[in-house]
């Protein structure tokens, strides 16, 4: 087996993507060592008892040194970089933050990874990286232009892998995924979550939005298959140097979205509460998919429909266990 006994660092193991793939790892026999910077509530990555399965090292990615050594001391073979301030909202009111931990922390790792020479680096980017396009779906020769914090923190990331392979042939691969839900995202500002929450409490949804602002939603699951295809498939070095852009292709209003959500759960009768606030952000996006078919044989594995249900259930079980529903909206 390819993941048997190799040694595996990902960054943002606790994360929503990062719980899972880590999940995965674990399950095929990987030795993964996570950076966690902060404590977790509990979420996926603690109700699986990753944390006791895994190496967990405390730190920051601005730390170059710690980096450095856990790359030399753990041997790590493949490494996983995932850990970014992921919230376009908070973005726009705190972009130093933003620009912080995605670009300065992408560089420090890209640049540990030089000195360590690991032999694959796969590095998470966003189909934000592309900015705001006249031509829809984004394909991977699409220009990078982000416009807003988080978009522009995204191209710089990709730019900077970009940089990374082709000045030192640093064996990296770049992911550009579409929005993500599933089962343990406890960003509450986020459209799935938030929905599903307050539909349970039988209040309207908000939206921050107009409810016209089209995107591309994927699930989880589908996205942590995604990173572990490209891995095994960067055995091939032809691979390197690569982005590859990874969704469900079946792009939808955030009206839509809601009212899917609502239909699913019984509660037809909520009319959603259309705040019409949001700035800084992309109105449509999604992504052409078609080289990462090609190049790796990846296809989304589950629908949408099927990932929305199994997500629905989940929230009702986790805040079901809470003694009060958790957080605001």
């Amino acid at each position: 087996m390819i993941w048997q006994d190799r040694p595996v660092f990902v960054t943002g193991c606790t994360g929503l993507i990062g719980a899972w793939l880590t999940k995965e790892l674990v399950a095929k026999g990987a030795r993964v060592v996570g950076l966690v910077r902060d404590s977790v509530p509990r979420t996926t990555f603690t109700e699986w008892g990753l944390a006791e399965q895994i190496t967990t090292v405390r730190g920051d990615l601005s730390d170059l040194g710690l980096l450095t050594r856990i790359l030399h001391e753990y041997a790590i073979d493949t490494v996983f970089h995932l850990a970014a301030q992921a919230a376009v909202p908070v973005a726009s009111k705190d972009p130093y933050l933003t620009f912080e931990s995605n670009i300065r922390g992408t560089y420090t790792l890209l640049e540990a990874c030089r000195r360590a020479s690991p032999k694959r680096v796969i590095v998470a980017s966003s189909d934000k990286a592309y900015g705001d396009q006249v031509t829809l779906p984004y394909t991977e020769d699409a220009p990078l232009h982000g416009d807003y914090p988080y978009d522009v923190s995204k191209s710089c990331v990709d730019l900077l892998a970009q940089s990374y392979w082709k000045t030192y042939e640093l064996p990296v691969c770049i992911t550009r995924c579409a929005n993500m839900f599933g089962p343990g995202d406890l960003q509450w500002t986020r459209i799935v979550p938030r929905t599903i929450r307050l539909a349970l409490r039988d209040e309207a949804p908000t939206i921050r939005s107009d409810g016209f602002y089209k995107r591309d939603y994927c699930y989880v699951r589908n996205i942590a298959d995604a990173y572990m295809t490209l891995a095994e498939r960067m055995e091939e070095n032809w691979t390197w140097g690569e982005a590859y852009n990874f969704g469900s292709e079946t792009p939808l209003t955030v009206f839509e979205l809601v009212e899917k959500i609502l239909s699913k759960m019984g509660k037809g009768h909520l009319l959603p509460n259309v705040q019409n606030t949001a700035t800084g952000e992309i109105r449509h996006q999604w992504l052409d998919c078609t080289k990462a078919r090609t190049d790796l044989g990846w296809r989304p594995t589950y629908t949408l429909d099927e990932g929305l249900e199994a997500t629905i259930a989940w929230y009702t079980q986790y805040l079901l266990k809470e003694s009060v529903y958790a957080g605001t909206t």
